[in-house]
């Protein structure tokens, strides 16, 4: 055992759940074939822990403590013949199973803990987390709860939503699954794409509110796109076979190095063509390289993530903005277009061909975007035509754009950056 001081020990408590509790709640959610009931047990073993450990220390071996007292009070529930008649056979199983365990010295059933398959676990945890069944808002939610560790107060505040609504949203996810009966495991192959396809949405939420937040007075929330990175490395291991699981992680990897560039000393918004390229991190573009390497080599280099990971790469090789291969680009996403047709895949590929062939091929698209429904109330609808307004010489009509524009984003340094571009447009 460790120190005992009790400051040291809860910060020790803290960091171990962080990095921790997603496989210890996948570990008895693997016995108990329910993620809420997990998730309460493991609760249970970080009290445990919260009340032992300050007057016993810390344990040479903490998760491995927590796993297995969550893994007690999980088998006590199963004794206690709360799930016998849903899962008696396979109760039944696990209990023979287990019963040497709970009686033998508790280093052997470290041990013991310690040989479970948690990479197995965890891939069930993500894909139940992540089932279609719920919504994306309560996905992204659970995700975090139990993927990442967050409390319900941090997934708040990273969305700017009241704390009652993260926790409703929590407890209806378990309610649906519970009721929904999903299973706890990996999709059979002819349903793999699919649901990995949610895992990914889910986590490419998580990484785009990090990187550009969608209200408040912050420009980007670092800590999400670092948990979204996370987990997708994650996933990527779990799944190492996925061509488009490393599509999106090298897409992650190359748009996180350019993080401590995107604000300015005061927290101002800085956009990508003013970017100090020298503040980019090229340890992370090295490893979005090698996550798109493995990609193509699965012969995934055209699926959505991939290309846009492709284009990310060509942005990331680029010393200056100068250099930036844009012909390049605008083929990626024409590519893109062609695949996974969307208004906002429209509105990049607006803003490729502008940098590659003039503004005037960009208007024109993006012109053809005004009815779209689903761009109604799009701040970066007027953001781009006002930028390729402003670019034409037509400034009257490119400040009305960015004010139209600052009205409708709900970030302030965002608002406060387009105010200011509106205030260009108007001569001196």
């Amino acid at each position: 055992m460790a120190t005992r001081d009790a400051g040291a020990i809860h910060r020790a408590i803290e960091a171990v759940w962080r990095i921790e509790s997603a496989k210890i709640i996948a570990t008895v959610a693997r016995m108990v074939r329910d993620v809420g009931l997990a998730e309460e047990l493991a609760q249970d073993a970080l009290v445990s822990a919260l009340e032992q450990w300050p007057e016993e220390g810390v344990p040479d071996n903490p998760a491995a403590w927590l796993t297995q007292v969550a893994k007690h009070r999980a088998l006590d529930r199963l004794r206690r013949g709360q799930l016998a008649e849903r899962k008696a056979p396979e109760i039944g199983r696990e209990l023979d199973a287990q019963h040497e365990m709970a009686q033998a010295d508790f280093a052997e059933a470290v041990d013991a803990a310690l040989d479970d398959d948690i990479g197995d676990d965890l891939l069930r945890l993500v894909f139940t987390a992540c089932h279609p069944v719920l919504s994306t808002e309560a996905r992204v939610a659970l995700t975090l709860r139990l993927m990442g560790g967050l409390t319900t107060d941090e997934i708040a505040r990273a969305f700017l939503v009241p704390e009652a609504t993260v926790a409703q949203r929590i407890v209806r996810a378990k309610r649906t699954l519970a009721e929904a009966r999903v299973p706890f495991e990996v999709p059979r192959r002819h349903e793999l794409e699919a649901r990995l396809a949610s895992v990914l949405e889910v986590l490419y939420l998580i990484f785009n509110e990090g990187y550009a937040a969608t209200a408040g007075d912050d420009w980007m929330r670092p800590a999400l796109c670092d948990e979204a990175l996370r987990l997708g490395r994650i996933v990527a291991e779990l799944v190492p076979g996925e061509a488009e699981v490393h599509g999106l992680v090298a897409l992650m990897e190359i748009q996180a190095s350019r993080m401590a560039a995107r604000v300015g000393a005061s927290g101002e918004p800085v956009l990508l063509l003013e970017q100090n390229r020298a503040r980019w991190d090229q340890m992370l573009i090295r490893r979005g390289f090698a996550a798109l390497a493995r990609a193509e080599s699965l012969g995934g280099a055209f699926g959505p993530y991939a290309l846009q990971a492709a284009i990310a790469a060509c942005h990331g090789r680029a010393r200056t903005a100068g250099e930036t291969d844009w012909p390049r680009i605008a083929a990626l996403y024409d590519a893109l277009a062609e695949l996974s047709p969307s208004p906002i895949v429209e509105l990049n590929r607006a803003v490729a061909l502008s940098m590659a062939f003039g503004p005037a091929a960009g208007l024109e698209v993006v012109d053809a975007l005004m009815g779209e429904t689903a761009l109604q109330g799009y701040h970066l609808l007027p953001t781009v035509r006002g930028d390729l307004l402003f670019k034409l010489g037509r400034l009257d009509e490119a400040r009305k754009e960015f004010d139209r524009a600052a009205s409708l984003t709900r970030n302030t340094r965002e608002r406060a950056l387009l105010l200011a571009r509106a205030r260009a447009c108007t001569p001196n």
